[in-house]
């Protein structure tokens, strides 16, 4: 194995051994064909003065002092591509995202393998290995494992496993799609949280609409208006349209009111009703945190029918934990779950297997009061109804539960009506 940090500031001389500079950064172009960048050029310091030469000249990288092919009056000129990369500049200290972790870490060092005569960087370095590497301490450190026959942990990722975080005049993020979009919402979340404010914004600009509004959804309301405070209307009231209610709520109830309207405004005109609604209730209410997309049928519906029109609403209801059966005008009649419907008969009217004893809760009900009846009838979802017992909405367990535990333990809870 050997490693960028062993080469930096190495003696570079001529096909005669004169004195040229020190190795002061390695240029890696990324081939499209290939996951692993391959080593194109050489930055000599002459004196102060950057020199970026071909690799092609380099006679032995990895040798005390690194000879050329070529004498230092015919040093043949390297010209970087926009897209190669400074190993040591871009890479060297910086943050990387780590897609199979799904984590923001620190770039330690480089390891880099020959094949067949070509260079390539095959992985990067995050562990305390790579800091000791650079300070000069990893030999005494091996030889001290040695000693008393320990392992030493290596801690590396693949370079393909790996995302930059590309800093240059732009502040570019070279993040593809395909790579994030493979990840759980929750560890795009992670990952954001780790990034500074202009860099969690490229990360979500790189992103489809749909997975941004999901993970905006498992951040708290303060940091969702942090991450949009520079999108666009529009582009922030497309989100607004795929979050859930309550959660585009709870966002637009934190913005300044002038762009509150604006955005809502710009919303599809059945989402904009459901917000406007749910704003109207207090912030910590029944109300205020419960949301519109729910699982319902009527009474008098077949079970066959029924599991028909709850594949229909797929992707507007939340959790199917639980399904409400209400009348032609929308009064609460009952509930039963899912496994009920599966093992009805067919032709079994939703009447014949609903339980029609709900516990409910009011809209303007505290929020403590919801969570101690969630709690205390080991309830995932409760309705809200008004005082005709008209469904309004339900309130998930943990949205009852949201400021009463706190949010780094409420977030390890499992979430069984998803």
């Amino acid at each position: 194995m050997a490693f960028l940090s062993e080469v930096l500031g190495r003696t570079i001389t001529d096909l005669d051994g004169v004195f040229i500079g020190k190795l002061e950064d390695l240029v890696a172009r990324e081939l499209a064909e290939f996951p692993h960048p391959v080593v194109d050029g050489v930055v000599i310091n002459r004196h102060g003065r950057m020199v970026t030469v071909p690799f092609a000249v380099v006679m032995s990288l990895f040798a005390p002092a690194i000879p050329l092919k070529c004498h230092a009056d015919d040093l043949p000129q390297y010209e970087p591509a926009e897209q190669d990369v400074f190993l040591s500049r871009d890479v060297l200290d910086k943050q990387i995202i780590d897609t199979d972790g799904a984590r923001v870490v620190r770039v330690n060092d480089l390891e880099l393998v020959r094949i067949s005569g070509t260079l390539y960087v095959s992985n990067v370095d995050i562990g305390m290995m790579g800091i000791l590497r650079r300070v000069g301490l990893a030999a005494p450190t091996y030889s001290l494992a040695s000693a008393f026959k320990l392992r030493l942990p290596e801690n590396t990722i693949a370079w393909d496993a790996v995302e930059l975080l590309r800093h240059d005049q732009f502040m570019r993020l070279r993040v593809p799609a395909d790579s994030i979009a493979e990840l759980h919402p929750a560890d795009v979340a992670e990952i954001i949280s780790d990034l500074n404010r202009l860099e969690s914004g490229q990360l979500l600009e790189a992103l489809e609409v749909e997975q941004v509004a999901d993970t905006l959804e498992q951040v708290e309301t303060e940091f969702q208006v942090e991450l949009v405070e520079h999108m666009s209307d529009e582009k922030v009231a497309d989100l607004l349209e795929e979050m859930e209610p309550d959660e585009a709520a709870d966002l637009l109830a934190e913005l300044p009111e002038e762009r509150s309207r604006r955005l809502v405004a710009l919303m599809e005109q059945d989402e904009a009703d459901e917000v406007r609604m749910l704003l109207t209730y207090p912030e910590d209410s029944a109300g205020g945190i419960m949301t519109t997309g729910y699982a319902y049928v009527s009474p008098d519906m077949p079970a066959g029918e029924a599991i028909q029109s709850l594949r229909k609403m797929a992707d507007d209801v939340e959790t199917f934990a639980y399904i409400y059966v209400l009348d032609e005008t929308d009064h609460l009649r009952g509930v039963f779950e899912l496994t009920d419907l599966l093992f009805a008969e067919p032709g079994a009217l939703v009447h014949d297997f609903m339980d029609d004893r709900v516990k409910t809760v009011a809209p303007l009900d505290d929020q403590d009061e919801v969570a101690q009846v969630i709690t205390k009838y080991d309830l995932l979802a409760v309705p809200v109804v008004d005082e005709t017992n008209v469904m309004l909405g339900i309130v998930t367990a943990d949205d009852a539960l949201d400021k009463i535990i706190p949010t780094a333990w409420k977030k390890r809870l499992p979430r069984f009506y998803r």
